[in-house]
């Protein structure tokens, strides 16, 4: 048996009602990095416990090698309510002792950008606390370093930023890391083998998280199993690894002709046409609509954390930069400031709750603004219904709104069976820009148009609606809802599809408050589906379902017919479920061409001092109006407003745009299709019989096709970009 640094030696462990572990032996050596995946509850995060030693094996034993070092971050924090940000991530540290040197430097204002280092940490977020544990852990030297679900609560720019370190923390062959994730972009990127715990046992794969897919469906392939839906999945998802650029990559971790032979049958992901059709014979033409969209935070109003609680963050950390201990962040989020001006006859107006928050009613009263009576009951009280006289009675006053745009005159047209995605910083405005789009947020200024037949479902990322139904059981929850469904053109019952979500029939008789974190998500998912939304929205969807439950969810998402809005930090997840990827940046909504990785460009070149962001035009339209380009966090940015250049406009505008931005996003896809089929078609001919020159004429004549079809869409693909400034 090797001898390992860390490792399990004939370990079992079992809990009252589930084995965990059954005589398993497997251990860590130095230069590891491996990702570890598994079903909730198979055991990952208590592996981790158990090599840290915090959890004890009922059989067998824990080794470790003499001097060796073991840091481990947990999914809930131990650090001291008491202590401050400084005591308790920098552990005493002076800004000079951590600001010295590149690494500690980077890691502070990757993870605690922003943040007052004088704040108790009982007074910070879930999600900071989570950022000050992390720091807390990297500050210091492990030779061994176990993550558990690193990825929570950071931003996608944070998850890249930590995806480097990881790689470059040691040189080759030192260190060692432990990856629990659903994260599988992450996975990807950091780790070099796999271990996937089941069954009790540890089962080890070599590579990353695609070299796993393609050796786990060919292990299932080898072995005939009965899990016939679980090797469907995991086979569909191969072919999207394998189908997207990705796998097109020189980072390639496994062998593409083997992969292909694996998903010859596999049909596309989904069939975008057909759903489209369907989703417009259930829309309409029209779904949303954004035109000229500005919404403003008013600068004093401090009280918006209800709308927008990522954005109020950053702007009570701006407001405070100038009098206490703040890190600078490592990339400073693009703010635009101005000023918007709005009539108002009454003091109901919506805009001045989204504008002014808590202080609406004191604004009203400023301006001498009522309360909007209902006027035909009042006027019968008094004996007429002249609803003229009561207009006569209100005037409109225009009152100023000064502060933080989050949107700045965005237009964007989002149409039926369009699956669209959206990337952004926390605080960039994205829980805004969600709000304004189902309607329950009125924009400062622009108009919001929705269709008629529009039925909006919103999968938040809290789970209020769920937790009042939890003294029910999950089979009369679902009796509530029709017996039948037309999912993929077959019927189904709720029944079935709570099964297609990994749900077992013996969970029918369970209360809702009695499932688990990932339970209640997927249970969420369902009622959501169940209620036949045809717009629907989707705030972290990934959030507490492990890598097999977020296939089953990817799966089931392809076949959903209507639209479909993400938003997601999971960059895997977002590229997977929507065809075109959007940015929220400095008040505008960006497509991104390339997907997520189009963003971290952005964002590397704000990090240099460039500014990619005067160049771009909002998604759906030009990128006009506004008072100044993006401006960072702190910054003078109001007071240079009046003065900032205007972008260039394109050359295309509105609708015209927006076209032209869909048929470039069709013509990449298309390209990308164009490029597997020759590929495909030089294999068949390396393969083919030399001496048979007709069959090989017939190749290469429909890779001249091929050839010929690409230079016409490159050619249409240059002249759009052209016209949309690009």
């Amino acid at each position: 048996m090797p001898t390992y640094d860390l490792g399990l030696e004939h370990v079992s462990l079992a809990f009252a009602t589930k084995t965990v572990f059954t005589d398993v032996t497997q251990g860590v050596f130095e230069g590891d990095r491996i990702g570890i995946v598994g079903r909730n509850g198979d055991g990952k995060s208590t592996l981790l416990k158990l090599l840290d030693g915090t959890q004890e094996p009922d059989s067998g034993r824990v080794t470790r090698r003499n001097g060796l070092t073991f840091g481990m971050l947990t999914q809930r924090d131990a650090l001291d309510d008491n202590a401050t940000l400084r005591e308790a991530a920098l552990e005493g540290r002076e800004d000079y002792e951590w600001a010295s040197q590149q690494q500690s430097r980077e890691i502070v204002e990757a993870l605690l950008g922003g943040m007052n280092l004088d704040a108790k940490i009982g007074s910070l977020s879930g999600g900071q606390r989570r950022r000050a544990d992390l720091a807390r852990l990297l500050l210091k030297d492990w030779d061994i370093l176990a993550l558990d679900e690193p990825t929570n609560h950071l931003d996608v720019i944070t998850i890249h930023w930590l995806a480097e370190h990881l790689k470059n923390r040691w040189s080759r062959g030192t260190g060692a890391l432990l990856l629990v994730t659903h994260d599988r972009w992450f996975l990807d990127e950091v780790c070099e083998s796999m271990w996937e715990v089941h069954d009790g046992q540890i089962e080890p794969f070599e590579g990353g998280y695609s070299a796993y897919m393609l050796q786990r469906v060919e292990r299932d392939r080898q072995a005939d199993v009965r899990e016939t839906k679980r090797r469907n999945l995991a086979r569909k998802e191969l072919a999207w690894l394998s189908r997207g650029a990705r796998a097109r990559s020189t980072k390639q971790k496994f062998h593409v002709k083997a992969a292909t032979e694996l998903i010859a049958d596999v049909p596309p992901m989904r069939n975008t046409l057909e759903l489209k059709q369907m989703a417009t014979a259930r829309l309409g033409k029209q779904v949303v609509d954004l035109v000229d969209v500005t919404q403003v935070y008013d600068r004093e109003q401090g009280a918006y954390a209800d709308i927008d609680p990522d954005a109020a963050a950053l702007a009570a950390s701006a407001r405070s930069a100038s009098t206490v201990d703040v890190v600078e962040p490592m990339v400073q989020e693009p703010q635009v400031f101005g000023s918007v001006t709005i009539a108002v006859d009454n003091a109901d107006d919506p805009r001045l709750a989204s504008a002014f928050g808590a202080r609406a009613a004191e604004v009203a009263a400023e301006h001498g603004l009522t309360h909007h009576e209902p006027a035909g009951e009042i006027n019968a009280l008094r004996g007429t219904r002249d609803d003229a006289d009561a207009d006569e009675t209100s005037a409109a006053v225009e009152i100023t709104v000064s502060g933080r745009k989050i949107l700045d005159d965005v237009t964007w047209l989002i149409g039926p069976g369009d699956r669209f995605g959206i990337v952004g910083a926390n605080g960039a405005g994205k829980s805004t820009l969600l709000k304004i789009l189902d309607g329950t947020l009125t924009p400062t200024a622009g108009r919001v148009n929705i269709g008629k037949t529009v039925r909006f479902a919103v999968l938040s990322q809290r789970l209020d609606e769920l937790e009042k139904l939890g003294k029910y059981k999950v089979k009369e929850v679902l009796s509530r809802y029709k017996p039948s469904y037309i999912v993929d053109g077959k019927e189904v019952t709720p029944g079935q599809l709570m099964e297609r979500l990994g749900f077992e029939a013996a969970q029918l008789m369970t209360p809702i408050r009695d499932l688990s974190g990932g339970q209640k998500r997927r249970m969420q998912l369902l009622l959501i589906l169940l209620d036949e939304p045809n717009v629907l929205i989707m705030d972290e969807p990934g959030n507490d379902l492990d890598t097999d439950m977020l296939a089953v969810m990817e799966d089931l998402l392809d076949t959903w017919p209507g639209t479909l809005i993400v938003v997601s930090h999971d960059r895997y997840l977002l590229e997977r479920v929507t065809d075109e990827q959007f940015a929220l940046i400095g008040g505008k909504v960006r497509h991104l061409p390339g997907g997520v990785q189009d963003y971290l460009d952005m964002v590397e070149q704000l990090k240099h001092g460039e500014d990619p962001l005067v160049l771009e035009g909002a998604a759906g339209g030009p990128a006009t109006g506004g008072d100044s380009p993006a401006n960072g966090a702190g910054s003078a940015a109001a007071a240079s407003a009046d003065t900032a250049a205007e972008p260039e406009a394109p050359k295309l505008s509105g609708k015209a745009y927006a076209d032209a931005s869909r048929r470039v996003s069709a013509i990449e896809r298309k390209l990308e299709k164009i490029t597997t089929q020759k590929e495909q078609l030089e294999a068949q001919m390396a393969a083919h019989d030399p001496s048979d020159y007709a069959g090989l004429n017939e190749l290469n004549g429909q890779l001249q096709a091929l050839a010929a079809e690409s230079d016409d869409l490159e050619a249409e693909w240059l002249d759009l970009s052209e016209q949309m400034g690009q």
